[in-house]
């Protein structure tokens, strides 16, 4: 189940009486992204929907933590700290200590971006990343949000999540990416898809873009065949050979499965 946002606060307003100086913090880490990597006091303040003293006040005690940190022209970005604390998630840390020699061996074999991803609610987190240079660019960065329906890891997380996950998924209105809100994706071609998918484990994603891409993912599975987490090779399309490499690729998964404690009758 996916956490409900906060409300939107209104600028200048006081904050609800009440609200825990945590989750004002919360908001302004909130407040970056991939397109607001720096941030002036007043864009923090304006992103946050905190007033510019009160922005002020808790940027300079997220800094002391390490939580932020602040350039010579005052702005201010995430902080080292974070990543720190980040690298202890047991679904991050312990999952790429064990995929990144399997991650490495697939970047090594391709030349291409190899990545590892968990699903998180209904959206997927992109937890690692292998490239080369000759790789194409691509669109979802480390620690980025990627979409469930649309993607090739995004499907093979779906394929083996629960049910009332997949019920979820298939409940609600998906579009492509860039796709005008009427050109909906028909359930019942999604979940052809998701059962294809099954009986293959594998997802093979086609990208139509200026530079097709394929996306060829696997998932990795534990207890009850239920995905834990993902791992795919993205690759322009005049190149890739998604059957062939779709064996590499599935082989990695099964292999990062068995080390990671799956029941050696998951493995098929």
């Amino acid at each position: 189940m996916v956490a409900a946002s906060p409300a939107k606060r209104v600028r200048g307003k006081r904050p609800p009486e009440g609200e825990p100086v945590v989750d004002r913090a919360f908001s302004l880490l909130a407040a970056f992204d991939a397109a607001h990597r720096r941030l002036t006091l007043r864009e923090l303040s304006r992103r946050s929907g905190i007033p510019v003293s009160s922005t002020l006040r808790l940027a300079g005690r997220l800094m002391a933590w390490g939580a932020l940190e602040r350039d010579d022209e005052g702005q201010y970005s995430i902080g080292l700290r974070l990543l720190e604390v980040a690298s202890l998630a047991p679904r991050g840390h312990g999952l790429r200590q064990v995929a990144l020699p399997f991650m490495s061996d697939l970047a090594a074999v391709t030349q291409q971006h190899v990545q590892l991803a968990v699903r998180e609610g209904l959206e997927v987190t992109l937890v690692e990343r292998f490239s080369s240079h000759s790789s194409v660019p691509v669109r979802y960065r480390v620690g980025g949000k990627i979409p469930l329906h649309c993607t090739g890891m995004g499907l093979a997380l779906l394929a083996f999540a629960p049910v009332d996950v997949q019920e979820d998924v298939l409940s609600r209105p998906l579009s492509l990416p860039g796709e005008p809100d009427q050109n909906l994706i028909p359930p019942a071609v999604l979940r052809r898809t998701l059962a294809e998918v099954r009986r293959e484990r594998l997802a093979i994603y086609r990208r139509l873009e200026a530079e097709p891409m394929v996306a060829v993912a696997a998932p990795i599975l534990g207890e009850h065949e239920v995905a834990i987490a993902a791992i795919g090779v993205v690759l322009p399309e005049r190149v890739a050979q998604p059957r062939r490499l779709g064996y590499a690729v599935r082989t990695a998964a099964q292999s990062i499965s068995r080390q990671l404690g799956a029941p050696s009758a998951v493995m098929r």
